[in-house]
């Protein structure tokens, strides 16, 4: 089954300027079946396309989340925000998509204690920034007191990480503005900001990355290691930036295609299946 749902945030509680038009997701629910009775529930999966907080890439996206569906998980793509709207909307926006998954868990048959978020890129950076920061004051204005936002584990692919020397300068001022204070880039360069209330998380890049240096997912698995927080990282040798599943169906140029790092997405479902 198939299902869009508005991402009716409530931005103004949480002091932000509502975006110019609505965010949504669109899910993709596996039937529940008497014949396997204890697989009726099952793990969710929120994929966060990336494109530099001003477009949600195609390729990050639908593709992605049919491999989760594959492997017995629901999934949806999240259509958050992107420029010229600011943050906070995106992470509220995908805050809301985990708090409603959990509401309607029964409803869909999800397992509410394995909802997962994934993200490429700045969609990384958007997962990481619920996945460290749910605790946020701005989290609870707009969403109540539940804490049911939470997600359980995060995966993050080739994630912009922080928003300092090392940034991804276009993610930085889409999300930001390019005038934005240096305390607004402290709160969001989320290696600073991991404690042990950070999820467990799955993280991958290349080595070789053009756009998004390797160092973020580094640094970001120092400060995960630092807090007592469980983490699975693989760095590949070779490979540049934007590689979805690294196969032909998600390539829009030759290079894109790099068979040794298309295994990243095997060893992710297994990351989440045993949570």
């Amino acid at each position: 089954m198939t299902l869009d749902l508005p991402l009716a945030v409530n931005y103004a509680a949480a002091g932000a300027q509502p975006p110019a038009g609505p965010a949504h997701m669109t899910c993709y629910l596996l039937p529940a079946s008497d014949e396997i009775p204890d697989q009726k529930e099952k793990p969710m999966v929120l994929v966060c396309p990336g494109g530099a907080y001003r477009f949600r890439s195609a390729r990050e996206a639908e593709p992605v989340a049919m491999q989760f569906l594959a492997a017995g998980m629901h999934a949806a793509v999240v259509h958050y925000s992107v420029a010229p709207n600011r943050y906070p909307c995106a992470a509220l926006e995908l805050a809301y998509a985990v708090q409603q998954c959990r509401r309607h868990a029964a409803e869909w048959h999800i397992d509410p204690a394995r909802i997962f978020i994934l993200g490429f890129s700045a969609g990384g950076h958007l997962c990481a920034t619920l996945g460290t920061l749910w605790r946020e004051p701005v989290f609870r204005a707009a969403l109540g007191d539940a804490y049911d936002w939470k997600p359980d584990a995060q995966v993050l692919c080739y994630p912009v990480i922080t928003m300092g020397r090392l940034t991804h300068v276009g993610s930085r001022d889409n999300l930001l503005g390019p005038d934005a204070p240096q305390a607004l880039r402290d709160t969001l360069s989320l290696e600073l900001r991991v404690t042990s209330d950070t999820v467990p998380t799955f993280l991958w890049h290349t080595v070789t990355d053009p756009s998004v240096p390797v160092e973020n997912t580094l640094q970001y698995a120092m400060a995960l290691r630092s807090a007592g927080v469980s983490f699975e990282l693989h760095l590949f040798e070779q490979g540049g930036h934007g590689l979805s599943l690294c196969r032909a169906q998600t390539a829009s140029k030759p290079e894109q295609i790099v068979p040794d790092n298309a295994g990243w997405i095997d060893y992710a479902v297994r990351f989440l299946k045993r949570r």
